[in-house]
């Protein structure tokens, strides 16, 4: 048998069913390459090794007496922002070092119940904010991939970036990640891996450690839009304990991926189009539509004309929720608790040594926004120009089945080359953050390489609730560009 970790998450389920390998080699085989290569990537803040091989021993035992789950014996790594029982989670945040919830999120709960391993827990960016992974206070995460003839280690995107360096390096087969803006398909692409966030609702948001309420949404990262299609039906449902929690039926989407397109009509709205945009982007999103085309989709061009908008709209809507939800963080009743003279002073210290430089700003901004004299200019505004934003893609979708545009303005760029500009961070978010604030799927599948050598992606994105046409498209274009190209060394 070829070798273990370049096994799709699909081809790892069928063998273990056959009996053909073992949930322990299989659970070795990423233990093996994560101690390898974890002190260089830094994809994981947290390896449990030792709990892996424990619940890989139950998958085989399961196995044997005919018991196996959807997943059993698959190990994946879970972004270290899902309340894992007795394993550390910290948001990649200091303020959060050593927390060891009592409780398991609603999204690992229903993974452990469908037989799946866990390798460990993955790095991001702190409280899930930003696009590049570098403002963990665990470390910047590398990306496994390098521009040709240069060495310079490249930002794997954000915030889910350690899930998506996991993934690319085949240190796990699977990864979960979180999506407010972009963080699951914006890593998908600087990586060469495929990532798809569902319909807001479609998952449980309980035991995640909240960033913005009203966007955030789990997804999972693996190799192929199958292996996404396979994974995702597994957290997918709902929850009782989450309000936002959707009660819609939750399909088969692995049936939806060998579809095909034919007869399909495919958006492609000329408002992303953007000024600037490296052509090499353009090119792939050509060739992208070339590829449907030829599969029998019909391309139609729509209109997003509250695109201009999205960004502006997202950085007061996700900050004002931050500022919410991180109120919390105290130094009262968890996390780390620094010293002072009063209750004020204590909350004081505890914040400012707890979280790091964005998470400030981002507070900052939040504050800013929903106090009394802004709150109308600012967050009142912005949620009316969501509601716009959400309707252009409601009358696009009168018009066609999906739609499909760049993931990201460009490759994965240097660590630190954006640092010291953060409205260049925050453009990386441009054709990502609309989806979000409109709740629907997208996915991101990498479609070709940059003249560098750097994988390259396209984003399709459905209707609410109907990430089955999202397959369906994804899949389609998956087998026409037939994208095989690793990072080297891996």
């Amino acid at each position: 048998m070829t070798n273990l970790t370049d096994l799709t998450l699909a081809n790892a389920r069928d063998a273990l069913k056959a009996k053909k390998i073992s949930a322990v080699e299989l659970a070795d085989a990423f233990i093996a390459n994560g101690e390898k290569h974890n002190p260089k990537l830094n994809a994981y803040i947290t390896l449990t090794s030792d709990l892996a091989r424990e619940q890989a021993k139950a998958s085989d035992a399961k196995l044997a007496r005919g018991e196996a789950g959807a997943l059993e014996g698959i190990p994946l790594a879970i972004k270290d922002l899902y309340c894992t029982k007795g394993v550390q989670t910290t948001a990649a945040s200091k303020i959060l070092k050593g927390f060891k919830p009592t409780y398991e999120s609603t999204v690992t709960q229903k993974l452990w119940d469908a037989g799946a391993v866990m390798l460990g827990k993955t790095n991001l960016d702190e409280f899930a904010m930003g696009s590049s992974n570098t403002t963990s206070h665990f470390g910047n995460v590398i990306n496994p991939w390098k521009r040709k003839g240069d060495t310079t280690d490249l930002v794997p995107g954000g915030s889910s970036g350690g899930s998506a360096a996991a993934i690319a390096a085949r240190l796990a087969l699977g990864a979960t990640g979180t999506d407010t803006g972009g963080s699951i398909r914006q890593p998908a692409a600087f990586c060469g891996i495929t990532g798809i966030k569902p319909t807001y609702g479609r998952c449980s948001r309980w035991g995640t450690v909240a960033f913005a309420s009203s966007l955030d949404q789990a997804g999972t990262f693996a190799h192929t839009v199958k292996d996404n299609a396979i994974f995702l039906k597994e957290i997918c449902g709902h929850d009782p304990k989450d309000s936002t929690s959707s009660l819609n039926a939750v399909p088969d989407f692995e049936a939806a991926v060998g579809k095909g397109v034919k007869g399909l009509r495919i958006g492609i709205p000329k408002e992303y189009r953007m000024e600037g945009i490296p052509a090499e982007i353009d090119a792939l999103w050509e060739q992208g539509i070339a590829f449907l085309k030829d599969a029998g989709a019909e391309i139609v061009e729509v209109s997003l004309p509250h695109t201009h908008y999205a960004l502006p709209t997202y950085y007061v809507i996700a900050p004002a929720e931050a500022s919410s939800n991180l109120a919390r963080y105290d130094g009262v009743r968890f996390g780390l608790r620094a010293n002072g003279s009063n209750l004020q002073e204590l909350y004081y210290n505890s914040r400012a040594e707890g979280f790091g430089n964005e998470v400030k700003r981002r507070i900052m901004i939040g504050s800013y926004v929903l106090s009394a004299g802004y709150f109308d200019a600012y967050y009142k505004k912005a949620q009316k120009v969501r509601a716009l934003i959400a309707r252009d893609f409601t009358q696009a979708f009168e018009k066609v089945d999906a739609i499909l545009t760049p993931t990201a303005p460009s490759a994965a760029f240097g660590i630190g080359e954006n640092n010291d500009d953060p409205i260049a961070m925050y453009l990386n978010d441009v054709f990502t953050v609309p989806t979000s604030l409109a709740g629907l799927p997208g996915l991101a599948l990498p479609v070709g390489l940059s003249k560098d050598g750097l994988p390259l992606g396209l984003q399709v994105i459905g209707r609410a609730f109907d990430e089955e046409t999202v397959f369906s498209v994804s899949g389609a274009i998956e087998r026409a560009a037939n994208f095989n190209a690793k990072p080297e060394g891996f």
